[in-house]
Parts: C-alpha cells; structure tokens; sequence
C-alpha cells in the first residue's frame, strides 16, 4: 500500500460517490429523467479495475457513471449526459445508461443485461488480428451470468484464447432477485473455471480489485487467452431509482455498510500512518466543489437542437473504435 496510491484511489472513490449522491438529488428534484442506476457501495470495483487496466478497451454494463469517472471522463460531461444537455458526453441523447467515449476507448452503457459480453468478444478478436497486445476488459453484473450471451462469450473467448478480461460484480441481486433464486451456487467464478483461470475476490478492497486486475491483464497480454473474475460487492442503494431495496433485510445492509470501501481506506492509511488526516480534509472539500460545478455546468448547458433528433441514429463510419 502505497500514499500516492490510497490518495489516487480515495480520490476518485470519493469523487465517484459524491458525484451520484449529487445525481440522486438532482433526480429528485426532477432534473434527471429516465433510468438512474447508482454504484454507491461498489466504487472499490470500478476504481480499482479502470486503474489497473489503463489501456485496451473497456465494455460496461449500464451502472457505469463511477467506472467512466475512473476512466478519466469529466464529472462535468456526465452529469450534463445526466440532465440530458447538448454537452453530455453522448449529446444529451443517451442519458444514465448510455456514456460511450471512443477517445477513451469506453465504450460504456449498454442497457442490455448481458449485451456487452458478445461485442467485447468480437471487439478481442479483432485486437487478436491486429495483433496487438492491449486486451479488452468487459464488466457485468451477477445477473448477466444467466444469460446465454454470457456463456456463448466466454465459450468462444476461451476456445480461440481471445485476450479478454470478464469481470463479474457479485453483488448478490440481480434488480431484487436473490442470486440463490436462480442459480445453483452463489459463486460465479465456478461457471467459468472449466474455460480459463477464474477466481473470486474481496470486491470490497481497492487494493485487492486493484492486484488482481494488474495479473490478468499480464495474463490476457501475454497472449495465453481470457481470464475470469468475481469481485463478491454490494449496492447501498436499490437497482435503480425506482427500487426502495426492500427486499433486504436491515441486518445485512449493517453487515456490508461496515465494509465500506471508501471509510475502510481511509481508516486502514491513517491507522498505518501512510497519509495524514489533512489530505482527506482537503480532498473532501476539492470533491465538494468540483461537484457543484458539475452540477452547475449541466443545470446552464443548452438542450439540444430538435434537428438532432435524427443524427447519430446509425453509425455510418465510426472512428477511434478498436484503433
């Protein structure tokens, strides 16, 4: 553990979570329509996969607002996306579920459980024929793996050793379904471990997101195929805006809320007297305004123009994609 790297992950998991206690607000007062699928609880998985894996090209599920923060994507872009203005990172046109940037080789937000997985695949394959050896990380919730487009990927993944990261969110609901519900076994990596190195991690811990990210990517760019990661986490808040999260019992949320990976760092350094008090303070008070700008950005940008209703519907030439 490392100062520069607890005060970059603090950061950004700081960041993160303020950023979509701002946008649940804002949902409130009205200014966010649509769908809101917040990450708060989660931030240690989308900090510590986008800080690990720098480079290649990255595949999301729709709860993505922190993993584009972490990707280097400007809160202020997002949250105009958010509010659906002619600034937004997709225009204003994608909304929540929809933050796609080529330059950063994020293509995020795919509103299909599971729709990621297959163009991830495909999106390897061409890495493999290009031969470069930059892979392509593709995130999914605990849900995804139900799905047929999840076997089928990690099917054809393995049988032509694409170099490909699957990350799993274990967060045990998939919407408000126990995971025990529809699955034999609670721990995903078993559906994979018959096709590629699978493990199950602390997805809780930064640092341990962080480390086993930093090997597979080693190991999908070493050209010896895909590899398969469960992070076991858990989401504070409900699926989505629409979702009270009753469905669980106060007891386990005690549970997992004193395995709050933003309070856990920052405990863990200042007991180890890595970082002083003082950065925290600071870095707290930065977050705060960097904030309310984006806030304020996205309430005073533009709507966009009804003649933009029709662009951008179909892709004509897509450039920057898999480049």
């Amino acid at each position: 553990m490392k100062a520069s790297e607890v005060k970059t992950f603090y950061y950004l998991m700081k960041l993160g979570r303020r950023f979509e206690e701002a946008a649940k607000e804002e949902y409130m007062k009205g200014n966010i329509a649509g769908f809101l699928h917040l990450d708060i609880g989660q931030e240690a998985v989308s900090v510590g996969t986008m800080q690990a894996f720098d480079k290649g090209d990255v595949f999301t599920h729709y709860r993505e607002h922190v993993l584009a923060i972490a990707r280097g994507m400007d809160p202020k872009v997002i949250m105009a996306e958010l509010f659906g203005k002619k600034t937004g990172i997709s225009k204003g046109k994608g909304g929540s579920m929809h933050l796609f940037e080529p330059n950063l080789s994020f293509y995020g937000g795919d509103a299909i459980v599971g729709g990621q997985f297959p163009m991830a695949v495909g999106c390897a394959y061409a890495r493999k024929l290009e031969g470069e050896n930059a892979g392509v990380f593709a995130i999914g919730g605990d849900g995804a793996t139900n799905g047929g487009a999840f076997f089928e990927s990690i099917n054809l993944a393995a049988a032509w050793k694409l170099p490909i990261i699957f990350f799993i969110e274990n967060n045990y609901y998939a919407i408000g379904t126990r995971i025990g519900w529809v699955s034999p076994f609670e721990e995903l990596y078993n559906k994979a471990k018959n096709y590629m190195p699978s493990v199950r991690i602390n997805g809780m811990d930064v640092f341990e997101v962080y480390n086993e990210v930093m090997k597979a990517k080693e190991y999908i760019e070493n050209g010896l195929g895909p590899y398969f990661i469960e992070a076991e986490t858990y989401r504070f808040e409900g699926h989505s805006m629409s979702d009270n999260g009753k469905y669980r019992s106060e007891e386990e949320m005690e549970i997992f809320k004193r395995r709050d990976p933003i309070e856990n760092l920052k405990n863990k350094a200042l007991k180890l007297g890595i970082v002083e008090k003082e950065f925290f303070d600071e870095t707290d008070k930065k977050i705060e305004k960097e904030i309310a700008e984006a806030v304020e950005f996205a309430a005073n940008s533009p709507e966009p123009e009804i003649e933009e209703l029709h662009t951008d519907v179909y892709c004509k030439e897509c450039e920057n994609v898999v480049s």
